[in-house]
C-alpha cells in the first residue's frame, strides 16, 4: 500500500520554489516537463507538461501560465524540502 502524498501549504511552497522551468524530458525528447528548483538551484521535483495541460485545459489562454504555476505550487510534495 502506498502512502498518501502530502503537499506543502501554498505560502510555504511559494517561498520554497525559486523557479519552474520548462524542459525536455531526457528520457523522451518529444515530451516536455516542468522542473521545480529551490533557492539553492537544486532540482526538487518535476511535473509532466501534458498532464498539467489536461488539468488546466478549460482556462482561458491568457491565464494558463498563471494557472499552471498555481497548480504546481499547490502540489509541491512536503519531502521536497529535504532535498
Amino acid at each position: 500500500m502506498s502512502e498518501e502524498v502530502k503537499y506543502l501549504p501554498l505560502k510555504e511552497a511559494a517561498r520554497f520554489v525559486a523557479a519552474i522551468q520548462e524542459e525536455e524530458d531526457i528520457r523522451n525528447p518529444d515530451k516536455r516537463i516542468l522542473t521545480v528548483y529551490n533557492h539553492d538551484n537544486r532540482e526538487v521535483c518535476w511535473f509532466d507538461f501534458d498532464e498539467l495541460e489536461e488539468e488546466v485545459k478549460d482556462v482561458p489562454k491568457d491565464q494558463k501560465k498563471e494557472m499552471v504555476e498555481d497548480y504546481v505550487l499547490k502540489h509541491i510534495p512536503d519531502w521536497a524540502v529535504d532535498i
